[in-house]
């Protein structure tokens, strides 16, 4: 089915960390999308696409709103969601004290089910499109987030997790159920619709050295599957990293000498990498998901993104909203975080940098930009349309808005979930928000 959307229109053309603005960014003031079989057919000034768009082909406007790419939201896990704002404790002992005490309630399959559908509905209600999911240990914990994910047609990346020490025994499983059960699930639902699997070690320390040989193993069957982790959040992590891996250099030397730093592999966070760590990325062509409510919630330190980001030799990176040790499912919310988070370091990270952390950056992360993350004819057709007047303070801030710069900036600094207007995925309306018919 053919159907188009009108608003104003931003999307990325090429990295703003590497180039100039105009070279990245496009706007157009009054813009037509037109969306068929789930992918972007056509797009451009509307005065030049309406004359030709056919009468029965239905016409959503926002006449205050702006079309956009539907945010990806690099690193999440799902079953923290019961557990947002819990109180309290760093990293080691937040996991012991709530994320394993919750994550043990997922071996209860409708339960599981119920905190996905939450989840997407959040999701959806502040515009991603697409995310890069940990599941848990239980493999149906991944079968139904799929099976729900399905129900909108989105694109969505996920994993079971695999730990088998350090954790309590209802949550361990083993090298050899690792393997089984990550195979077992690749072909179930790799590349099946949108799904695509991640392998998902939780961490290093979670994981002896027979379990992620196992999980290179796949890795090396599976080259297009995803690889998903955490690296170097949190200094008594580091040092623990160290105890249990002496023979490896670094914490990132981990994952290197068991097959696990390749293109398609997202670590979250990199907080506390070193210089070497970092070329080491550069050169493998792994990620970093960018994580900054979660890591100002538990005391982890702050990215310096200057690091990652200088020459040419640069670091793959996206945003994650990390919930649940993340505050917000909002994608705005964790740009203002970002934002911050450079400013402690001294650097001041710019709204269209921002922003395509958010889209097209991410994308490139998760090596799916050539399906998402910008606006172009054949592109598939996930996008949101954001309210530039969501509150009154924002509509009366957006009067002495400069430029369309000035104007993102804005809204990743003062808007949240309610300036998301509406979310389409693959050219289908998932969500609109209540107050907001269009017309």
């Amino acid at each position: 089915m053919k159907t188009a959307v009108r608003a104003a229109m931003i999307s990325f053309r090429a990295d703003p960390f590497l180039l100039p603005v105009a070279e990245c960014l496009h706007y157009d003031s009054d813009a037509l999308i037109i969306m068929e079989d789930g992918k972007i057919s056509a797009l451009g000034p509307a005065a030049n696409l309406l004359p030709d768009l056919a009468a029965d082909v239905p016409l959503q406007h926002f006449p205050h709103g702006v079309l956009l790419p539907g945010f990806i939201d690099c690193h999440v896990h799902y079953a923290q969601t019961e557990m947002m704002a819990a109180f309290g404790a760093q990293l080691i002992d937040w996991l012991n004290d709530y994320t394993f005490v919750t994550e043990q309630g997922f071996a209860e399959g409708e339960h599981a089910r119920e905190v996905a559908r939450l989840f997407l509905q959040e999701q959806l209600r502040n515009g991603v499109t697409t995310a890069c999911v940990f599941g848990t240990v239980h493999p149906h914990s991944v079968d139904v987030l799929f099976e729900e994910a399905a129900r909108y047609g989105l694109r969505l990346i996920a994993g079971k997790v695999c730990m088998d020490r350090h954790a309590p025994a209802a949550l361990l499983d083993s090298a050899q159920a690792a393997y089984d059960d990550s195979l077992a699930l690749i072909r179930r639902w790799h590349g099946r619709g949108r799904a695509e699997y991640a392998l998902t070690p939780r961490f290093a320390p979670s994981c002896s050295p027979a379990q992620l040989d196992a999980l290179a193993a796949l890795a090396r069957d599976y080259p297009d599957v995803l690889i998903q982790s955490h690296v170097a959040e949190n200094l008594d992590e580091l040092a623990w990293v160290q105890r249990l891996f002496p023979h490896c250099r670094d914490y990132t030397d981990v994952y290197d000498r068991h097959g696990l730093l390749r293109p398609r592999a997202v670590f979250g966070h990199g907080i506390h990498l070193s210089d070497a760590e970092i070329a080491a990325f550069a050169d493998s062509g792994a990620a970093l998901a960018h994580c900054p409510t979660s890591n100002q919630f538990l005391g982890s330190g702050s990215l310096d993104l200057r690091r990652l980001k200088q020459g040419t030799r640069q670091v793959a990176l996206g945003l994650g909203t990390d919930v649940g040790a993340g505050t917000s499912f909002s994608m705005l919310h964790t740009m203002q975080a970002a934002y911050m988070a450079a400013q402690s370091h001294g650097n001041a990270l710019t709204a269209v940098q921002a922003w395509y952390l958010a889209t097209r950056g991410a994308a490139t992360a998760l090596g799916i930009a050539d399906k998402v993350g910008s606006l172009a004819p054949g592109m598939e057709a996930d996008l949101l349309v954001l309210d530039w007047h969501s509150t009154p303070l924002i509509t009366f801030r957006m009067r002495y808005a400069r430029d369309v710069q000035d104007a993102l900036f804005i809204q990743m600094m003062l808007g949240d979930d309610r300036a998301i207007a509406a979310t389409y995925v693959a050219g289908r309306l998932v969500y609109q928000r209540a107050a907001d018919s269009g017309n």
